[in-house]
């Protein structure tokens, strides 16, 4: 028994897999506990967290094939406790893996625009608009300072690499991470479902927006 228990986690894939349908329920979940994690761990641990977005092509056999269809979640933080998010990319042997990658299917990285009573708005969801700018991470300008995976040292081949990220303080401070934004009162990562890997061409029915405050990293859902 105990050999068996050991040749299954040998054989265990290194990513959760979440095959959602029309479901955005559970991707939205899926992506809420994905950010609480890396907040909790930042905190508890003093350190720097980045959580990472990447659209992979949901049609294709080869893992890191930008498309649609398939978002890919990693956490990672860093090693020594400073802010190593310095280089393009991030060295990835100051970095660790916190948890395995999450893929889930079926769903897209979208943009909605702020308001209510119209098109993809939401009845209660705060603006995310400030100063003229769209907090959302599928707007917003790739990271100058990207993340891959997998990490460790020596740094391995490069599988993914992550230029969509929101970054965790060990202060509590949530930010979308690139070259030209600091902290935000409230951003998000807004989800809309897909069928195969074609963007959807008029909007769905079914729209969630993740939300997340900048100075706590507090994480709440929208639904329309």
């Amino acid at each position: 028994m105990a050999i068996i228990a050991i040749l299954m986690v040998l054989i265990a894939p290194a990513f959760t897999s979440i095959k959602t349908g029309n479901d955005v329920t559970t991707a939205a979940n899926t992506i809420k506990g994905v950010l609480d994690t890396a907040r909790t761990y930042a905190n508890a641990n003093n350190t720097y967290v980045w959580v990472g977005f990447f659209e992979e092509n949901v049609a294709s056999t080869t893992a890191g094939t930008a498309g649609v269809g398939r978002l890919v979640m990693s956490i990672v933080a860093s090693q020594d406790g400073t802010n190593v998010g310095t280089t393009n990319p991030i060295d990835p042997t100051k970095l660790i893996q916190v948890g395995k990658l999450t893929k889930i299917d079926n769903v897209h990285l979208a943009t909605f625009t702020d308001g209510s009573g119209t098109g993809s708005t939401f009845d209660t969801r705060p603006p995310v608009t400030f100063n003229g700018m769209q907090y959302s991470v599928a707007n917003m300008a790739n990271s100058t300072t990207p993340f891959q995976y997998p990490v460790g040292n020596p740094a391995p081949a490069a599988q993914y690499t992550f230029v969509k990220a929101v970054q965790f303080g060990s202060n509590g401070v949530a930010q979308i991470d690139n070259n030209t934004v600091s902290a935000q009162t409230v951003a998000e990562i807004g989800v809309e479902p897909t069928h195969g890997n074609a963007v959807p061409t008029s909007i769905p029915a079914n729209l969630v927006a993740i939300q997340f405050t900048g100075m706590s990293g507090n994480v709440k859902i929208y639904r329309r």
